[in-house]
């Protein structure tokens, strides 16, 4: 009997091969994601992702898209812009309920002035 050749060797070992690498990929991937779990945890993420987690999720994305490189774009300057205006409606809305309070305290006023001196009138006539 001859003894296998190269390839033969190689042929009969790649099965045994790919398994033993699929193993150690698995337990990289399950040591990554205990790791990464132990970190969620201690940073306290887990309880904020069961809290809000359509506020993380917009989190998430807000961190992608500048990690994306997404920091000194067009889109960015809008969203920016879009931002402050939204952030100075109450400021503004404020303001203009101020200024309408004292238009209302205003007229409110000068028809009270206005209301006692009509009354008068009728009453010196009647005299």
């Amino acid at each position: 009997m001859s003894e296998p050749s190269a390839k033969q060797v190689l042929e009969g070992a790649g099965p045994m091969v790919a398994r033993e690498l699929g193993e150690q990929v698995t337990d990289a991937l399950r040591d990554a994601n205990s790791a990464l779990n132990g970190v969620a945890d201690a940073v306290g993420l887990t309880e904020q992702v069961e809290k809000s987690p359509y506020g993380m999720v917009a989190a998430a994305v807000g961190v992608g898209y500048l990690l994306g490189g997404g920091l000194f774009t067009p889109t960015t300057l809008r969203i920016l812009r879009i931002g402050m205006k939204l952030a100075a409606i109450p400021a503004v809305r404020d303001r203009l309920l101020d200024v309408a309070e004292a238009a209302v305290d205003q007229v409110l006023a000068s028809q009270e002035q206005e209301e006692p001196a009509e009354e008068e009138e009728p009453q010196e006539s009647s005299s």
